[in-house]
């Protein structure tokens, strides 16, 4: 079982969100992280190298970017945000990876 931590970034980030998306985000993080979060499915997979984080988790629309260190088995969460096209959403602004 790893921990999943989140950064002030994504919990700021999480707040922009509606109260009913807020908790499909989080119920999705906790069953999907919780266990095996490197493995690839298809809500879940490895980035091509990028400053922000080398996972991404899709929730619908939704993307939460994410960390993992084997070691001490701990999620970091660093971005929570929407994907349109090609294009990342950060608190309503379009930003790259």
């Amino acid at each position: 079982m790893y921990e999943i931590d989140y950064s002030i970034r994504a919990i700021e980030e999480l707040k922009w969100f509606k109260k009913h998306e807020q908790n499909e985000i989080l119920d999705e993080i906790e069953a999907q992280l919780r266990y095996e979060p490197t493995v690839e499915t298809t809500n879940r997979k490895r980035l091509r190298s990028n400053a922000t984080a080398e996972w991404e988790l899709r929730i619908g629309d939704f993307r939460v970017l994410y960390d993992v260190d084997e070691q001490v088995r701990i999620v970091d969460i660093e971005r929570v945000g929407l994907k349109r096209g090609n294009a990342f959403f950060f608190r309503g602004k379009k930003e790259d990876l």
